[in-house]
């Protein structure tokens, strides 16, 4: 009489089972090449190789240690904004900023001076206007709450004068109530930057503002304010 063959499993030492089930899984050896690709693609994105480092994190993405692949996601997307080159102002550009935080003003200060860009600060609305009609900055960041004067006041002073009335601005605040004010009314800013902002909103929104030989320049301005 013949044997039935065995099922698969049966009749196997508990030791072969065992192993038998780790084999299907990822196993150790995945996991540590999709570490070693992570590892060098930091290299690479820290020595600014950002094409070779965003190839070798697409392949740690796809590995079998979630955290890792979480990472390396990220890291594809900051590789793709690094890519894309960015668009600067001309050095020497001034820029004018208005803000009564000490912590804002330094921050705003370190951002664009480390772009080559020269600042000018004021602590209130009165002297930032004294400011941009003495110096003609080539763009001011005014941010809504001040002490005195607001934002909003200093802004249709800036535009309803002849000196100062071409020069972009972007609005900045992190009260809620001032925001939504600003996105009701639209009082001739150019732009909004809700606090707290990161550098690459920042220089985003500068961006945004630079025309074909990369000088900031108002954009949508009022019919009324031509001529």
């Amino acid at each position: 009489q013949k044997k039935k063959p065995a099922e698969p499993g049966k009749d196997q030492p508990s030791s072969a089972r065992s192993s038998t089930v780790a084999l299907d899984g990822p196993g150790p050896a995945a996991a540590n090449v999709q570490l070693q690709e992570f590892e060098q693609a930091i290299r690479l994105f820290h020595a600014q190789k950002f094409h070779e480092a965003r190839e070798l994190f697409q392949k740690a993405a796809g590995g079998p240690r979630k955290e890792i692949a979480y990472n390396s996601r990220l890291h594809v997307s900051m590789c793709d904004r690094r890519i894309k080159k960015r668009r600067n102002a001309p050095p020497g550009t001034k820029v004018l900023i208005i803000d009564d935080s000490a912590t804002i003003l330094a921050l705003l200060r370190r951002m664009m001076r480390q772009n080559g860009y020269s600042t000018l600060e004021a602590e209130d609305a009165e002297q930032g206007i004294e400011l941009a009609r003495s110096e003609c900055p080539d763009l001011i960041f005014l941010d809504i709450v001040l002490p005195g004067m607001n934002g909003f006041s200093a802004l249709r002073l800036l535009r309803r004068d002849p000196l100062t009335k071409h020069i972009p601005i972007i609005m900045i605040s992190g009260n809620e109530q001032a925001t939504e004010e600003f996105y009701v009314h639209r009082i001739g800013a150019d732009d909004f930057m809700k606090k707290p902002f990161s550098r690459a909103e920042v220089f985003a929104r500068f961006e945004r503002l630079l025309d074909e030989r990369n000088v900031p320049r108002r954009v949508n301005i009022p019919v009324a304010e031509l001529g």
